[in-house]
């Protein structure tokens, strides 16, 4: 459940070099969350997530000195855009279908293909398949279904700390005993995620989820260069 499963996956990625809307608002009927075992809330926010139409997911982490930021939003098979950055190193992120699409800031190309390269890709995409090559690190985090996956496999034991409020959100409280990291659920309408809080120091911060089943529009980026073509 950790949110630190999402810095693992971005932290791999640039390594390797390259409130709860929707949820029925204030007139939703009170939902049984907080009775239940914390595997069961997990297992219930997890099909809620991957049952929706969409959702955007946003916030930042610490995962030791590493700041790590996204803001996504993400469509149930068909893709995902919005952007991410890390130690100051930004990119857009399309992703339709199986095929994702990149946009880097000058010092992001720059720190992975060197001055004389970023000069030529300055404002331009970047394309390659989502499912194999260079690209697939990032593929996890644009699609809900992937996402979660990781959400709900990457944890310790966890205990339902029962209802609270997150943000003036109406929520129950899924903590992880292994670094106290929370799992926020909605408490009324459908048990969606609303955040996942860090815990331990050193890595802290919050992702949020938002938005659920709202209309998200798509488009490839145009004049996109296939990372294929690159040597090395």
């Amino acid at each position: 459940m950790r949110a630190f499963a999402l810095a693992i996956v971005l932290t791999t990625v640039f390594l390797a070099g390259c409130g709860s809307g929707g949820s029925g608002g204030t007139t939703a009927k009170p939902n049984d969350e907080a009775s239940k075992p914390a595997a069961q809330v997990l297992a219930d926010a997890k099909a809620a997530a991957t049952g929706a139409s969409s959702a955007h997911v946003s916030g930042s982490l610490h995962s030791g000195a590493t700041p790590i930021a996204l803001d996504l939003s993400m469509a149930r098979n068909k893709g995902a855009t919005g952007s991410m950055s890390t130690n100051g190193l930004t990119f857009d992120l399309v992703r339709i279908g199986d095929t994702l699409y990149i946009r880097g800031s000058d010092a992001f190309y720059k720190r992975f293909a060197g001055p004389a390269v970023a000069q030529l890709l300055h404002n331009k995409w970047l394309k390659a398949p989502a499912t194999h090559g260079r690209l697939t690190s990032l593929a996890p985090l644009t699609s809900l279904t992937g996402l979660f996956a990781i959400i709900g496999s990457q944890h310790g034991k966890l205990t339902n700390d029962g209802k609270t409020s997150y943000q003036g959100a109406k929520v129950v409280a899924i903590r992880d005993t292994s670094d106290n990291s929370k799992l926020y659920v909605a408490a009324t309408g459908k048990p969606y995620p609303v955040a996942i809080v860090g815990g331990k120091k050193g890595q802290s911060g919050a992702i949020t989820f938002d938005d659920w089943n709202k209309s998200v529009s798509l488009s490839a980026p145009s004049n996109a260069i296939d990372i294929g073509k690159f040597g090395g």
